[in-house]
């Protein structure tokens, strides 16, 4: 037989205990039954005899028709002609994953009456073997490597169990990655499965006939006269003369909608208008706004209630520029931080930008006014990863227990970051790691010579049962020979609150001075793990542990800990997130609520 179409398919002790509780409750919720039942008012189905994807197939062939139940109750004639169908639905149903034998018995029971049970009970038999593979590609396209190499790795292989999907997945792989490279009318001359008569054994055969390979031509923009044409090109993941891709259209267009600066974008190949193989391609554009304004309110635990009011001019000069003003209020910390940035002239990840920082922090462990000035170059190695050369101009006054200071500093400095997270409002797996290395001299003017490096990194691990294992730390370390309490508390370190060690207030750990008070640290560490499981489409909830301090020497470290749960509210713009703490170790331990908005790296 010839296929060619198959089917898609409390104490620290009672703490650790009550944890150990929540996983295992977890993990039993959510377990499956070893055979599923499909309700549909008065009709229930069984199925016995597969599992999987194979079972969830079968549920979908066997989808009740309309007009077999009416008001409540199921015409018995109706379903019986239904079980007769089933008797053949079934079996094939079963064929796109291999099982061409299998024989399957619908049976009617009635558990009660005006209802129902179709219990479906299956004999899948042995899957077809695939006893021969033949793929070939065919035409211009014939001496591409990557083709020819994908041609000779296809994952069906010879005394394989035939699968359907795998076979429809390598197949569609081959075709996408011809048109990728260029071969728009690659299609399939032969593409079949010859499946012996007992269903035991199954041939391969495709061929695929790429056709001429095709190039991009010129590129129109329209609909955004105000931004040079230069700037927006930067935005277009290919050059004429390229091979045509629509994967490096597709690339153009969701870099044009990440830009912020568009509220519609289209970008389109006019295939039939192509020449000797050249593609046109046109791109429309509908700018947003040039100037917006957005005012927000919220609150977070270490900041208190907030206000903030963000200006951006998205098109400076008429030249792509951009200038970001953010104005921030909150019980605790208040400032201004405006920036202009000069996009480069290439590479849309790479831009020089100027920073003007006014702000003010007043909380039990500081008081704290700067002025602030940063001119820095970043630049984009790869997508995911950049790195910023900087020098920042700061004039701090401060307060720490009894001291009162002013310090000011030329701090020149580079900063990297990698990201790999699959998504940044609510990613599901990936990590990210970011360093920054920083120093100063009295030569340069600075109050007192410094060396400063911090890095810190997260990661998420997707677990089975809808659970994901979070981990996140961060370190600073930083070498000076002048006194410490030339330092401002901007360059020193604490620990304690939302983003650091949960259960103790915000910068409230750290070493103390003669009178007691929390003065700042030259060095920190902190870490956290994390067990999270969604229970909803938009909830979770979590159990997690974490510790960590600022300190000055390594004989002085102890780390102070902290464990509790945490409830999640996913939202478009990002998590809603309420976590209880409590003190771990400590003679009087105390419960501290933290409450956050958005995912935290």
């Amino acid at each position: 037989m010839t296929l060619s179409h198959p089917a898609s398919t409390a104490s620290p002790s009672a703490f650790r205990t009550w944890c150990c509780v929540f996983l295992l409750l977890g993990l039993l919720s959510a377990t499956g039954p070893a055979v599923v039942v499909l309700a549909a008012g008065p009709v229930e189905i069984v199925v016995e005899g597969v599992d999987g994807e194979a079972r969830k197939n079968v549920l979908e062939a066997l989808t009740l028709p309309p007009g077999l139940v009416k008001d409540g109750k199921a015409d018995r004639l109706w379903l019986e002609r239904f079980v007769r169908q089933a008797g053949r639905k079934v079996p094939a149903a079963l064929e796109p994953f291999g099982y061409y034998s299998a024989r399957a018995v619908v049976l009617i029971e009635t558990p009660e009456a005006d209802e129902y049970r179709l219990r479906v009970q299956i004999e899948p038999g042995q899957p077809a073997v695939v006893s021969g593979v033949s793929v070939t590609v065919a035409g211009s396209g014939a001496s591409e490597t990557t083709l020819a190499a994908l041609a000779a790795d296809f994952p069906v292989r010879k005394g394989d169990a035939l699968s359907h999907p795998l076979y429809e997945k390598a197949k569609q792989a081959l075709k996408s990655r011809a048109e990728e490279l260029g071969y728009l009318d690659a299609a399939y001359t032969v593409h079949e499965i010859r499946v012996d008569e007992a269903g035991l054994s199954a041939v391969i055969t495709l061929v695929l006939e790429t056709g001429e390979k095709y190039f991009f031509s010129t590129t129109t923009i329209e609909g955004a006269p105000d931004y040079p044409d230069a700037f927006l090109r930067r935005y277009l993941a290919f050059q004429p003369g390229e091979a045509f891709s629509y994967t490096r259209m597709a690339e153009s267009q969701l870099q044009l909608n990440n830009s912020e600066r568009f509220r519609r974008v289209s970008v389109q190949a006019d295939k039939e208008q192509s020449r000797e193989g050249k593609v046109p391609v046109r791109v429309l554009l509908t700018p947003v706004p040039r100037i917006t304004l957005r005012p927000g309110i919220g609150y977070g635990t270490d900041t208190g209630a907030r206000f903030a009011l963000r200006c951006r001019d998205l098109n400076m000069l008429h030249r792509g520029h951009e200038l970001d003003s953010h104005l921030y209020i909150s019980q605790r910390l208040q400032g201004l931080a405006t920036s202009y940035i000069v996009p480069d002239g290439r590479d849309i990840r790479t831009f020089t930008s100027a920073q003007i920082n006014l702000q003010q922090e007043e909380i039990t462990t500081y008081d704290s006014r700067i002025i602030a000035m940063e001119l820095a170059r970043t630049h984009s190695f790869t997508p995911r990863r950049q790195g910023s050369a900087y020098i920042k101009f700061q004039h701090e006054e401060f307060t720490i227990g009894s001291q009162e200071a002013t310090s000011r500093y030329v701090l020149p400095g580079v900063r990297f970051s990698d990201n790999h997270y699959d998504n940044l409002i609510r990613p599901d797996r990936g990590f990210r790691y970011a360093l920054d290395l920083r120093g100063t001299h009295q030569a340069l003017g600075s109050t007192t010579r410094l060396l400063q490096f911090i890095g810190e990194a997260s990661h998420i691990l997707p677990l089975p049962w809808r659970l994901s294992f979070l981990t996140s730390a961060k370190a600073g370390f930083t070498v000076f020979t002048d006194e410490f309490s030339d330092l401002p508390p901007s360059l020193r370190f604490f620990a304690g609150g939302d983003q650091s060690v949960r259960g103790y207030a915000y910068q409230s750990l750290g070493p103390r001075d003669a009178e007691g008070n929390v003065k700042g640290g030259k060095h920190l560490l902190t870490g956290c793990v994390e067990l999270q499981r969604d229970i909803l489409e938009d909830w979770a909830v979590s159990v997690f542990y974490n510790a960590g301090n600022a300190f000055d020497t390594f004989s002085d470290l102890t780390l102070y800990q902290a464990g509790g749960f945490g409830i999640h509210y996913h939202t478009p713009v990002g998590a809603l997130n309420l976590y209880v703490a409590r003190q771990i170790r400590v003679d009087d331990p105390e419960f501290r609520f933290h409450f956050t908005v958005g995912f935290e790296f």
